[in-house]
C-alpha cells in the first residue's frame, strides 16, 4: 500500500515524497499474503476497488514495469448454506452491473473448474474468470522501483517516532534517522497504524490478527489450471503454487495480537476442513509456510480518508485482508485525495468516522 501509495503521488509530479518503512519494504504483511486479486464482492466500493486493481495488475508489466505473475484463473467460492447462496447470488447481480464478469454456476460446473473439491453438501458456486493472483513482492518491487524513478525517496531500516503537530497542522514527522519537515502525512501502516494514528491523535480502530499458510509438496498430477478455491462456509482455501498448492484458512480462536510466529494450533482444524472439501489433499505432504497479520477493523471493511481534525493527516488502512488486491486503486484514491481531486471511486463510506456512529459497513465476501 505505501509503495503504491508513492509511486502514485510521485509520478502525479508532487514533489519530495518520502516512505518512511521500520524494516525492509513488503516485510509488514504484504509479503506474507496468499497474493489473491479479486472483484467479488458484496460492498461496491470493494468491487470497484478491485475490478480497477486487476486492470492495474493485467498491465502492470507496462506501468510501472515489473513481471508480477499474474495468473487470471478465477476465484471459485463454494456455497453449502442458503443464506450464503442468496448473498452471493445479490453480490454476482451488483458485480455484473458494475462490469465484473461474475457468475453463479452448478456444484457439477465447479467440480469441473476444481477437480479436488468433494461435493457433498454444496449447493451452488460462484466463480469469476478474471480474478486469480499474482506475486505480491514482485508488486512491491515495481511500485519501489517506478516510486523512486519519478523521485520519491523510500527510507528502509527508519523507525517513525512521532507526528509534529501545532495548531492542527502537521510539521514534521520524527524518525529513527532525523526529523523530517512536512505539512502532509499518509498512514499507511497496515497492521501497525493505531500507533502511528495516536501519534497525531487520530483514532484508527484496526487490530492485528495472525493467518496462516502453509505449501504441499509437488503435486504433478494435479490438472491445471487451479482457480483461487474458497470453501466459504470454513474460509478453507488453495490455489495453485509451483508444482503444488498454497493452503489457508480463518482461525476463529486466534486472539489480536502481533504474534508472528508459526503455530501448529490451527492444524486440527485445518485439516478437519480439507477432509470434508479437498480429501485427496490429506495424502499429500506439507513442506512449510509462514503467518503473517491481517489489519482487521470492526466491520472487516477498510478505513481510507482524511482525518477531519488535524490538517493532511491521510490513511488507507486496515483492509482486512484484501490489502494486497486493492493497492493498486487505493494508490490512485489517495493521490487523488491528496490533490484534491474526485477519485474514480467514492470511498466516502470507508472514511473512519463511520466507525464512531452506526455507518458500518460490513463485507460478506471475506475469506
Amino acid at each position: 500500500m505505501g509503495t503504491s501509495i508513492a509511486f502514485h503521488l510521485a509520478e502525479a509530479g508532487v514533489r519530495r515524497v518520502v516512505l518512511v518503512e521500520r524494516d525492509e519494504l513488503g516485510s509488514g504483511s504484504t509479503c506474507k499474503a496468499a497474493g489473491g486479486v479479486r472483484a467479488q464482492f458484496s460492498d461496491e466500493v470493494n468491487i470497484r476497488l478491485g475490478a480497477r486493481s486487476l486492470e492495474a495488475f493485467a498491465r502492470f508489466g507496462t506501468r510501472p514495469g515489473q513481471e508480477i505473475d499474474l495468473h487470471q484463473v478465477g476465484y471459485l467460492f463454494l456455497l453449502s448454506r442458503p443464506e450464503d447462496v442468496a448473498a452471493f447470488e445479490a453480490g454476482v447481480a451488483l458485480q455484473n452491473e458494475l462490469g465484473v464478469p461474475s457468475r453463479m454456476i452448478s456444484v457439477a460446473e465447479a467440480r469441473r473448474l476444481s477437480p479436488l473439491v468433494e461435493p457433498d453438501g454444496l449447493l451452488a458456486a460462484a466463480f469469476s474468470p478474471d480474478d486469480g493472483h499474482c506475486t505480491p513482492e514482485s508488486v512491491v518491487l515495481g511500485y519501489a522501483t517506478g516510486a523512486r524513478r519519478h523521485g520519491a525517496a523510500l527510507l528502509t531500516r527508519t523507525e517513525v517516532l512521532g507526528i509534529e503537530a501545532s495548531g492542527g497542522e502537521i510539521a514534521a514527522v520524527r524518525t529513527s534517522r532525523g526529523r523530517i519537515a512536512t505539512r502532509a502525512v499518509v498512514c499507511a501502516a497496515g497492521a501497525w497504524s493505531a500507533a502511528v494514528g495516536a501519534m497525531a491523535g487520530v483514532d484508527l480502530p484496526v487490530e492485528p490478527l495472525r493467518r496462516q499458510i502453509v505449501f504441499t509438496e509437488p503435486m504433478p498430477g494435479l490438472p491445471r489450471p487451479v482457480p483461487m478455491t474458497i470453501d466459504f462456509t470454513t474460509s478453507f482455501y488453495f490455489h495453485g503454487e509451483g508444482e503444488g498448492l498454497m493452503l489457508g484458512m480463518s482461525d476463529p480462536d486466534e486472539e489480536p495480537g502481533f504474534a508472528l510466529e508459526r503455530s501448529d494450533a490451527w492444524l486440527p482444524r485445518l485439516t478437519e476442513a480439507i477432509g470434508a472439501r479437498a480429501p485427496r489433499l490429506l495424502d499429500v505432504g506439507l513442506t512449510g509456510g509462514w503467518a503473517g497479520l491481517y489489519e482487521v477493523t470492526p466491520d472487516h471493511n477498510a478505513l481510507i480518508g482524511e482525518a477531519p481534525d488535524i490538517s493532511r493527516f491521510l490513511y488507507a488502512t486496515g483492509f482486512s485482508g484484501h490489502g494486497f488486491l486493492q493497492g493498486p486503486a487505493v494508490g490512485e484514491v489517495v493521490r487523488d485525495l491528496y490533490l484534491g481531486r474526485e477519485p474514480f471511486a467514492d470511498v466516502s463510506p470507508l472514511d473512519a468516522a463511520r466507525l464512531a456512529g452506526d455507518r458500518l459497513r460490513p463485507e460478506n465476501n471475506r475469506v
